[in-house]
């Protein structure tokens, strides 16, 4: 029956039919097992980083330690945004070896993904932080806190509902940029959809049904996303 449907669609053969159902589970359990996992581990090390990068970056200066690693941080900053993100996994996992480092594909791609998330999730972080009024930390240092006790209990908080729709954007972004896993032999769901497409040397229906399964799992995370923000509108406005 599912046959018959898809061949009523333009340009659908039986042939492309049979193709597409065949290859959807491949790219299911793909996508379930690997580019999903992949992308929750390495937002959660890259956040790690953009927390750590925001607050070095918002602490006041002090001394020349401080200050050296806030310009080695300006410089990571720089030079991740400044580069595609496939030509930074591309360097983990293929120019590293150059200098006696090897690192296994998931790894390669973990430690590239989680780099770039850092990078620009602490622009996010910083500018959530940035955007609480001086009166709060006043408020703080005044009932007797010191800086990182009104960081941790009247900041932070505030950034953080301001930080949320930016940063699961990122998320959001972050899992269709798994599919660059596939350029380190990442046997992720894009990479699944070329091998189907390789072998069957038919592009469209195998591209478009990926494109398909990509869209569903984002639409799910949008759906989360939304249910996030409300719930955090909700909590505030008590």
């Amino acid at each position: 029956m599912l046959n018959s449907i898809l061949t009523a669609l333009p340009f659908m053969t039986e042939a492309r039919a049979d193709l597409v159902i065949n290859g959807f589970f491949p790219m299911l359990s793909a996508a379930v097992l690997v580019s999903i996992p992949l992308a929750v581990v390495s937002f959660f090390f890259g956040m790690i980083i953009a927390v750590a990068v925001a607050l070095l970056r918002v602490t006041p200066a002090n001394g020349i330690f401080h200050r050296t690693l806030l310009a080695i941080a300006n410089i990571y900053i720089s030079i991740i945004r400044g580069t595609p993100m496939l030509v930074q996994i591309s360097v983990v996992f293929y120019g590293l070896p150059a200098i006696g480092v090897f690192i296994d594909p998931i790894p390669a791609a973990i430690i590239g993904f989680s780099l770039n998330v850092g990078a620009y999730g602490s622009e996010t972080v910083r500018a959530a932080i940035q955007s609480v009024p001086k009166g709060q930390w006043e408020a703080g240092f005044t009932i007797g806190m010191n800086y990182m006790q009104t960081f941790r209990r009247i900041i932070a908080p505030q950034a953080f509902r301001v930080a949320v729709p930016p940063l699961s954007n990122s998320f959001i972004g972050l899992f269709k940029d798994t599919s660059l896993a596939s350029v380190v032999t990442v046997t992720e769901m894009f990479r699944v959809a070329q091998q189907i497409a390789n072998s069957s040397y038919d592009f469209l229906p195998v591209y478009i049904e990926a494109g398909l399964i990509y869209w569903c799992f984002c639409f799910v995370l949008f759906v989360i996303q939304a249910r996030v923000e409300k719930h955090l509108n909700r909590y505030v406005a008590r």
